[in-house]
């Protein structure tokens, strides 16, 4: 190709590109810092997400421990998982996300395909408690953000699927603390033998984080 035409078409095929709908700067290629901007705009009032510091802090859990199988139970718009989806992406791993509303899993299902998560996070939807029960093991995590009165419930399902050095993490213990659920939840995780569990309180929300010996 002469030198001249060359050059032509090297500037004219970003024109080209939109012209035909080619990839841009899809998913695949945004980078980390650009993603998280679009995790922000996912995160809306009336959907229950999780603060901005809680799912860093699921994300660097999982980052440090090199865990790989995850569930969540409570996906509400898919908000955490993708913070979630974020490190699985790095450690090899995959999430397994539950949601009863049908409104809230069809905006996460749309989030996780707009941002390329679609082939790390699996979403199911429907009850939890009829659904967890069909998750196979061994789990590395569990994040419970759910219904609070069924939290000892969601333990009880999950609590044999986790390994050794997995952890189970759940939600809002601090700005729910008075509730049922939450009250039981906690004196069964901080009673158990096998587990090792702290309360976080920095966050607003708070997490229990319970690893399993």
């Amino acid at each position: 190709m002469h030198s001249g035409k060359l050059v032509l078409a090297v500037l004219l095929f970003p024109v080209v590109g939109v012209w035909f709908g080619l990839p841009q700067q899809g998913p695949a290629r945004m980078d980390e810092e650009a993603l998280k901007a679009e995790f922000d705009k996912v995160r809306q009032p009336g959907m229950m997400n999780v603060p901005r510091e809680d799912g860093e802090f699921l994300h660097d859990l999982i980052v440090e421990r090199g865990y790989r199988h995850a569930l969540e139970i409570g996906t509400s718009n898919g908000y955490s998982a993708l913070w979630m989806g974020l490190a699985l992406r790095k450690t090899g791993g995959r999430l397994i996300t539950i949601e009863i509303d049908e409104t809230r899993a069809n905006l996460a299902a749309e989030n996780f395909r707009r941002l390329g998560f679609d082939s790390i996070i699996e979403l199911r939807r429907g009850d939890a408690l009829k659904l967890v029960p069909l998750v196979e093991g061994p789990l590395d995590l569990v994040f419970i953000d759910a219904w609070k009165p069924d939290y000892p419930r969601y333990f009880e399902m999950v609590f044999d699927k986790v390994r050794s050095g997995g952890a189970i993490v759940a939600h809002n213990t601090r700005s729910h603390a008075g509730e049922e659920g939450i009250v039981r939840y906690l004196e069964i995780v901080r009673r158990h033998p096998q587990l090792d569990t702290r309360v976080d309180t920095r966050s607003s929300a708070g997490f229990a984080i319970s690893f399993k010996k």
